[in-house]
């Protein structure tokens, strides 16, 4: 009788466990969809372009967002403000050792650590971003809107690229570089379209 007790008890325990568990639900990053878009500045004036997503997932629960991963394809780096030789010349600077290195590096990573809700739609993200193999913390505001089963976000980031040891023309490693300084700073402008997982 002692058993039965203890083995209702312990039922009763799991499933008080189980439907406490939120709710997890996982959305797929559409990848022809989405885009990201990035600018740099320097001295004497900027550059801008894209880069594509490799892939990626948002994750939500108990009707929020709560975590996500993504990877960036760094091989596909391009420059939209050019054209021609300029064009190809800025993009294999870009991608050369003196930037982003992606014949050792070809890809970026972000996961999100944290999220807090900042009201409807909104929500502060705080997550590691890896480039070059160094990872670092950053944080930004993103909206991010579910509507059945597609979720949309939108973010704007800014990204310290000294921190990554991205040293061409930086005043951070560099002195008396003059009209030749390129910002240490660069901003990325994500659009993200991510569908329920099947």
């Amino acid at each position: 009788m002692k058993e039965v007790r203890l083995f209702q008890v312990g039922m009763l325990l799991l499933l008080s466990f189980a439907f406490s568990w939120p709710s997890r639900v996982i959305y797929e990053v559409d990848l022809t969809a989405s885009q990201v878009k990035w600018k740099g500045y320097k001295v004497t004036g900027e550059h801008e372009g894209i880069v594509q997503l490799k892939e990626g997932f948002l994750v939500w629960e108990e009707d929020k967002l709560a975590g996500g991963e993504f990877v960036i394809d760094m091989t596909t780096i391009e420059d939209t403000d050019l054209a021609g030789q300029w064009k190809t010349k800025l993009e294999n600077h870009l991608k050369s050792d003196d930037f982003f290195g992606v014949s050792k590096y070809p890809t970026a990573h972000f996961v999100i650590t944290r999220v807090v809700p900042q009201g409807p739609d909104k929500y502060k993200i705080i997550g590691n971003l890896t480039i070059k193999g160094t990872t670092k913390e950053i944080k930004f505001v993103a909206d991010v809107k579910r509507q059945g089963e597609t979720v949309e976000a939108e973010a704007k980031i800014t990204v310290d690229r000294a921190e990554f040891d991205v040293r061409y023309g930086s005043g951070s490693f560099f002195d008396n570089l003059g009209d030749k300084t390129i910002y240490d700073e660069f901003d990325v402008w994500v659009h993200l379209v991510a569908r329920k997982a099947r």
